[in-house]
């Protein structure tokens, strides 16, 4: 039987986000913008609904004088992506 998909995981952006923090930890909205080639109002979308799902914990503050958004993956967020990840071999096999 096959297991159902995570639907946080299963859009595009999201899955692509999370899957750059699990290998890096961290980052930050301008590089997440520039590695997903996401525009920034969509980012901020998706980013709002994973951190609503828990996945993600994001800090808003300033470095050097500008707006500086920190974005790091939560305990759930690996978790979830690992479960993702197990249900998509799942598929293939």
């Amino acid at each position: 039987m096959y297991k159902k998909l995570n639907p946080i995981l299963h859009s595009q952006l999201r899955l692509a986000i999370v899957s750059y923090l699990v290998s890096q930890g961290k980052s930050d909205f301008n590089h997440l913008k520039e590695i997903t080639n996401a525009t920034s109002g969509n980012l901020s979308v998706q980013l709002k609904k994973l951190e609503e799902a828990g996945y993600i914990q994001i800090k808003k503050g300033f470095q050097n004088n500008y707006q500086h958004t920190a974005v790091e993956i939560t305990g759930k967020g690996i978790d979830a992506f690992e479960e993702y990840v197990t249900a998509i071999k799942q598929y293939l096999k």
